[in-house]
């Protein structure tokens, strides 16, 4: 027998040097009306080919089908649900926490009361993070006043060496 048969859920091309397909890989042009590659993809969503293939490795989307030589094809679901992933990394969630809003996504009417959780939790990470960032902040500022009160003293006094990277003493740790 010669080109593709059919064998549960893999096609079996019988010819020399034969190889099993998955049924999701299409055979024909006519299947790949309205997709696009993975290239195309990545530039349509902004993100990397590496990032896409990095997705479908943490299925954060569903297996693309692909055609005989291989390459991947997006929908425009697929294209939308990318575009969604953006979206949710650019606010701050991690690739765990979008699977979850994902899973969310896919039955969207009883879901609000847990999307408002994910919400809320996340808003008390950013919340804390924006409190380090605002120590931090001040901390960077005394240490500037302490450089340009030196730089200050330094044009009328011989140089001394940058309080800042001074040892701290014991006294100063407890300051």
């Amino acid at each position: 027998m010669t080109g593709c048969e059919k064998a549960a859920h893999f096609l079996l091309d019988s010819r020399p040097k034969s190889r099993v397909y998955p049924l999701n890989m299409l055979q024909s042009s006519a299947a790949v009306v309205g997709t696009i590659q993975i290239g195309k993809a990545a530039k349509v969503t902004a993100l990397s080919v590496d990032a896409i293939r990095l997705y479908e490795r943490r299925a954060l989307l569903h297996q693309v089908p692909r055609t005989a030589g291989r390459f991947r094809l997006y929908t425009a679901d697929d294209i939308s649900r990318l575009t969604f992933i953006k979206q949710m990394q650019g606010v701050g969630f991690s690739l765990q926490e979008i699977k979850r809003l994902l899973d969310l996504r896919e039955r969207p009417r009883n879901a609000c009361r847990e999307v408002s959780e994910l919400l809320k939790t996340k808003l008390v990470k950013v919340r804390g993070t924006i409190r380090q960032l605002q120590e931090l902040e001040r901390e960077l500022a005394v240490d500037l006043k302490k450089c340009n009160r030196e730089l200050t003293y330094s044009k009328k006094h011989p140089p001394r060496n940058c309080p800042i990277l001074q040892i701290p003493n014991r006294s100063n740790r407890e300051a």
